[in-house]
This record gives C-alpha cells, sequence and structure tokens, in this order.
C-alpha cells in the first residue's frame, strides 16, 4: 500500500448520504478548506447512490485539482454505489482505496422521463429526436466514466458492460482488488 495507512483513517473530506446537490454543497465547502495542501488529501465516502451528473461533477472538481498538483485519495466505506462509484472513477487507480466491508454497485444510467406526445407529427417527432439525444448523451457520459473507472485495472471496459448490461453488479472491496480497480482495501 503505497500511502500510510494512519493517513487514510484521517479524511480531509467526509461525505456521507445521498449524492445530491447537498453533497456537492458540503463537498466544495470542505474541498474548498483542503486546496494548497501540501500534504495528500483524502475523501472518505459513503453513498447509496444518487444523482449521475453530481457525481460527475465531484470527480471533475477532483481530476482538475489533481492536474494542478494536488494530491487526492479516495476511501470507499461500506458502500460505494452508483453515483458513488462515478466520484471514485475521477481518482486515479491507485489513489482509490476501500474499508474492508465496502461494496461498490455499478449499474447503467437510469433515465426517468414521462413523456406526453401531442400536436403536429412535426413537433411530436422533435421531441422523440430530443429525447434520443439526451439518451445517447446519457450512454457516451456513462461510457466515459466507465473509462475512467477501468484504466489500469485489469477489467475491460467490454467485460465491465458484460456485467452491467445484466444487471446491476455488486462488487465486495476484496473482488474490486482482485481486479485492480483500487489499489488497496484496509
Amino acid at each position: 500500500m503505497p500511502f500510510p495507512q494512519a493517513l487514510l483513517l484521517r479524511p480531509h473530506i467526509q461525505l456521507a448520504g445521498p449524492v445530491n446537490e447537498s453533497m456537492l454543497d458540503k463537498f466544495l465547502a470542505q474541498l474548498d478548506r483542503t486546496l494548497g495542501s501540501t500534504e495528500p488529501v483524502v475523501l472518505e465516502l459513503t453513498t447509496e447512490g444518487g444523482e449521475a451528473d453530481i457525481g460527475r461533477r465531484i470527480a471533475e472538481d477532483i481530476r482538475i485539482q489533481t492536474e494542478r498538483g494536488g494530491q487526492y485519495l479516495f476511501l470507499g466505506k461500506t458502500a460505494v454505489f452508483s453515483a458513488g462509484v462515478t466520484i471514485m472513477s475521477g481518482f486515479p487507480r491507485e489513489r482509490r482505496y476501500l474499508s474492508r466491508d465496502a461494496q461498490l454497485l455499478i449499474h447503467e444510467r437510469r433515465l426517468t422521463k414521462e413523456v406526453k406526445l401531442e400536436g403536429a407529427l412535426r413537433s411530436v417527432e422533435g421531441v422523440i429526436r430530443d429525447l434520443l439525444a439526451q439518451v445517447r448523451n446519457g450512454q457516451d457520459l456513462e461510457r466515459e466514466g466507465f473509462e475512467a473507472l477501468v484504466a489500469g485495472s485489469r477489467l475491460d471496459i467490454d467485460e465491465l458492460y458484460r456485467h452491467v448490461l445484466l444487471e446491476n453488479w455488486y462488487l465486495p472491496a476484496a473482488k474490486a482488488l482482485e481486479l485492480k480497480l483500487v489499489a488497496g482495501v484496509l
């Protein structure tokens, strides 16, 4: 384990609960207090998931700060589900850790939308095209996140899709380590 366990057990950023705007606000406030730190910053996360795009936003902030020279480590505890995996994918594989009891939940992006088609056929067709564009964009974002998740691991993107296209994939910490999705398990 390249980073001392004691460092991982002193998280600077602690997030628990649904991935939503409230979590984003907590993350940004805690992140702000760590900017300019010369030591690695540990983000600890426990979540049953939430909004994929909020997860992407948090992951993007981590990526930006890492590219600016910051050292950020991820520690997932107990449940790192859905949008939580999206957050985890913002960290390079060698900086991801899980507690021994942690479970990952990896699945396809979800869409819930009621569509009412009413009016001239051309306007209805426009609504359908817009919805298809939204679905395709979501699939592109999903693939981008999955590619970040598997980068440097023993799992390739096609194998990941074989799992998630069948069902929600619950992955215990030991299996995530075996697949090299994470650098270590505490």
